[in-house]
């Protein structure tokens, strides 16, 4: 075993010590060293970039990071909240997202969120109703709103409306938190 021990750390020394060693190579096969003086990324804007590259729960764990550093702010409920609901944590994207909204009550990105796990629990009347309030908070100027709306009201006139299963909900992001409900294709 002390053998072992001894020709793995003069393999080591020997290898240090070679022209290149353990050192960073010019060729670029390596990732870059850290910047120890560099300012870090906003940990909301990872996450944003982890959701929209599908990586739901790296998003949410760095929307925690980001609840650490920032505080429990509006915004990072609604990112919090909108992980949990594509994570399939229905129950804790709804809780989150009241609660950002509890917070800041002019935010039309949380109120779609909400609304969009309102529809995904079946809940068409409330979500309609949310999907108004964010209608009108954004100004009337989101078509990504006005479909969520037309679709919670077609689901509420019709309860069994299936416009090519548009009950199949699917969610896509869009830009600031914006989701719209597609059925998929």
């Amino acid at each position: 075993m002390v053998r072992l021990k001894l020709a793995l750390a003069v393999t080591l020394f020997l290898t240090a010590c070679s022209p290149g060693g353990l050192g960073v190579s010019d060729d670029g096969r390596y990732a870059p060293g850290v910047d120890t003086k560099g300012e870090a990324v906003d940990s909301l804007i990872v996450g944003d970039r982890l959701m929209a590259a599908g990586e739901y729960e790296l998003a949410y764990d760095t929307y925690i990071r980001a609840a650490a550093t920032q505080g429990m702010t509006a915004d990072v409920l609604t990112a919090l909240g909108s992980a949990s609901l594509e994570l399939g944590r229905l129950i804790e994207a709804e809780q989150l997202l009241r609660r950002a909204i509890d917070k800041d009550d002019t935010s039309a990105a949380a109120w779609n969120n909400l609304g969009v796990v309102l529809m995904s629990r079946g809940e068409f009347s409330e979500a309609r109703q949310v999907f108004r309030r964010a209608f009108v908070l954004s100004g009337g100027s989101s078509d990504l709103i006005r479909e969520n709306l037309r679709l919670a009201i077609a689901n509420l006139e019709n309860p069994t409306y299936d416009a090519a299963n548009e009950n199949d909900y699917k969610l896509v992001r869009r830009g600031n938190g914006d989701f719209l409900i597609t059925s998929p294709e």
